[in-house]
């Protein structure tokens, strides 16, 4: 598969943990073998790696339905498919490009929950400082700010792109473990500018945008993913990116296995096209959140969401480089 010799038993099933450089895909049954996100190789070894994939398997900050600690779980194994073909639409391999590996989870104490953010954030800063870019699977969505404190360490304020059914910008203290609050918080303290950040997807009330472009779900039916790209891309421009990509942005029907589902989202294929507009623009890092697997069907939600992070690895490998060899009308 891929390319790749067969016969050669050294090249054959649990890349997760028998690869030695986290490049490339092997031949992998994908009804079995070690489970790890698209097959890379679980290290913590960051010395030459480009992209970094770890867990933050919290959900003590939901407001309604819990699950989404068993998130990164799910959306590994939901990841197994995309191991097995070159990638579509731009049919090349990232990994071929990209070394990738699976860090594993970020080890969280649920009993010293005043600790959970500080534990997120020193878990994210010791990987941005190898250079590695991070691709962190949650988990509810309050793990992005800690995680856009060690990204706004390294980077400087960050424009955040927010696709998300919910503006996660309600009151806050300053003291508050809520996952409808961290980016009225991440905002007050300078870890993003308002200015150059868009919020895509919304489909719930809040009296203040608080700066943000808000581009609402129906709006953006109305007028369309490539419209709504324009307007990300401009106010973005090229200060660095960060992108929090909140699963309940999608429509429950694309999506059922979520803490907060809300009617009238966007489609699976509008969130795809939606991470792939976005390679104009300097990316640093990524979070994939509120994915909970007890509410989900035929993992539809969790092959939703590998997806979307797996199209974010495949557009950083064109930046860098690889070559896209579409087949047919893309």
């Amino acid at each position: 598969m891929n390319g790749q010799d067969d016969n050669a038993d050294h090249r054959r099933g649990d890349q997760a943990f028998r690869d030695a450089d986290g490049r490339g895909s092997w031949t992998e049954m994908t009804y079995g073998g070690a489970l790890s996100f698209a097959r890379r190789r679980y290290s913590r070894d960051l010395d030459g790696v480009d992209i970094v994939i770890s867990g933050i398997p919290y959900d003590n900050a939901v407001t309604y339905r819990s699950g989404c600690r068993l998130g990164p779980r799910a959306i590994r194994a939901g990841s197994v498919q995309l191991a097995e073909l070159k990638h579509f639409p731009f049919g090349f391999d990232p990994f071929e490009t990209l070394s990738t590996i699976d860090y594993g989870d970020c080890f969280i104490d649920p009993h010293h929950p005043t600790g959970v953010f500080d534990s997120i954030e020193s878990h994210a800063a010791g990987i941005l400082e190898s250079g590695a870019l991070l691709l962190s699977l949650g988990g509810d969505h309050s793990i992005a700010y800690p995680l856009l404190k060690a990204h706004a360490a390294k980077y400087g304020p960050l424009a955040l792109v927010q696709f998300d059914a919910h503006c996660d910008t309600w009151p806050d203290d300053g003291t508050r473990f809520d996952h409808g609050t961290m980016f009225a918080r991440a905002a007050a303290e300078g870890l993003i500018d308002v200015g150059k950040s868009t919020q895509v997807g919304l489909r719930t009330y809040n009296d203040s945008d608080h700066g943000f472009e808000i581009l609402t779900s129906p709006w953006v039916h109305r007028n369309g993913i490539d419209a709504a790209m324009e307007i990300v891309r401009a106010r973005a421009g090229g200060t660095p990116v960060y992108l929090s990509f909140d699963i309940d942005g999608l429509d429950p029907a694309f999506a059922p296995g979520t803490g907060t589902p809300v009617a009238g989202g966007l489609a699976s294929w509008q969130g795809l096209e939606f991470i792939r507009g976005l390679e104009p623009l300097n990316l640093i890092g990524m979070d994939l959140v509120e994915v909970a697997p007890a509410y989900d069907h035929a993992e539809i939600t969790a092959i939703a969401a590998a997806s979307m992070a797996f199209d974010w690895c495949a557009v950083i490998a064109k930046k860098r480089g690889a070559v896209p060899r579409p087949v047919g009308r893309v």
